[in-house]
Parts: C-alpha cells; sequence; structure tokens
C-alpha cells in the first residue's frame, strides 16, 4: 500500500512543479465559471463546446503525464478537484437555471454533492491526522465521472439542438445514481478500512 501514498513529510518539491499538464487541469478550472456563466444566459452552443473542450484537457492532461513522465502531487491532487468543481457546479446550474428542456433534480445534485463531501473529508481526515494522502481513484470512480462528464456534453447538445429524448433522459439518469450510489457505496468501503486499520 505505501506505493500509492504520498507521506506528507517526505514530499520532493519537484512534486509541486507546474508542468504541462497541469497547465491543462489549470485551464480545466478557469473554464468551469466560464461554462456556468453561458449556462445562466442560455448560450448553449458556448456551453456545449467549452464542456468538449474542457473534456479534451481532461483527456491529454492524463495521457500527457503518464507517456511523458509528468505526474506529479500537485496535478494529482488538482486533476479530481478540477472534475468534481465542474460537474457539481454544472448540476447546480442545472437545478436552479430555467433550462430549456430538462433540469436535474435537486436531491441528485444533492446526493453527488454528499459522495464528494464524504470523499473529501476522508482525504483531509488523513491529511490531518494520519500524515499520508491517498488520491487514487478507484476504477468505478473513474468510470462515474466519466459518465457524468459525457452525460452533460450529451444534455447540453440536446439544449443546442432543441432534442427532447425524453425516455433516453431518465434512462442515463436512473444509470448515473446507480453509478454514483456504488461509487458511494465503495468509497464509504475504503474510507471505513483505513479507519479501522489506522485507529487499531
Amino acid at each position: 500500500m505505501k506505493n500509492k501514498l504520498f507521506s506528507l513529510k517526505k514530499i520532493p518539491t519537484n512534486e509541486y512543479r507546474l508542468t504541462f499538464p497541469t497547465v491543462l487541469t489549470l485551464v480545466r478550472l478557469i473554464s468551469t465559471p466560464v461554462i456556468v456563466s453561458a449556462m445562466i444566459k442560455q448560450r448553449w452552443g458556448v456551453a456545449f463546446w467549452l464542456i468538449v473542450v474542457s473534456s479534451l484537457t481532461d483527456l491529454f492532461d492524463g495521457y500527457i503525464a503518464r507517456t511523458f513522465n509528468q505526474k506529479t502531487l500537485l496535478g494529482a491532487m488538482l486533476d479530481p478537484l478540477a472534475d468534481k468543481l465542474l460537474v457539481l457546479s454544472v448540476y447546480f446550474t442545472l437545478a436552479f437555471v430555467q433550462s430549456p428542456l430538462f433540469s436535474i433534480p435537486l436531491w441528485f445534485v444533492l446526493l453527488v454533492l454528499l459522495k464528494e463531501l464524504i470523499l473529501i473529508s476522508g482525504i483531509l481526515f488523513l491529511y490531518f491526522k494520519k500524515d499520508f494522502l491517498d488520491i487514487k481513484p478507484t476504477l468505478l470512480g473513474k468510470i462515474t465521472m466519466v459518465m457524468q462528464i459525457l452525460f452533460i456534453i450529451w444534455l447540453f447538445a440536446c439544449y443546442f439542438f432543441h432534442w427532447l429524448p425524453v425516455k433516453t433522459y431518465y434512462t442515463a439518469l436512473g444509470a448515473l445514481l446507480v453509478l454514483v450510489l456504488s461509487s458511494l457505496c465503495q468509497y464509504g468501503k475504503i474510507g471505513f478500512k483505513y479507519l479501522h486499520a489506522y485507529l487499531n
């Protein structure tokens, strides 16, 4: 397990260097409020293309980091933060903005928020109490995030092209609900495992 963890007392300075993949992640972070602004202004074409570009930066930053050995702790921390901020910002905006076709149920937004808060709380606990960080996402967590991004892209495309596939919408929302709940249970199980191991 130690090869997956960063000890806070032993993190080298170069783990905080600004690499090209990290710059792409920062671009994704900066694009989030622009996407939200486009949504509020009902400029769904702009929002659609911005989130497509943002998703591509997510794809390329990971590929470049792995291929050219540019993985850093800074990048590993910022990458999931950028993904979570983007998804939650879009969900909250969809829940409250006057959308042309579909709206995201508030209970679904709160469920996703609960999942992320539990995950972040676990990371912070390890950070402040146990002197290490484990920021490696699970495969299920990655799949859940990818499916949420694809769902948002598809939803923006529906808004932009004025599609109304109601059955597809509710099917996709149901599938996301299953993924989010499954991911929440998995991270909860991992959290309890860490807590039990380090309290005994």
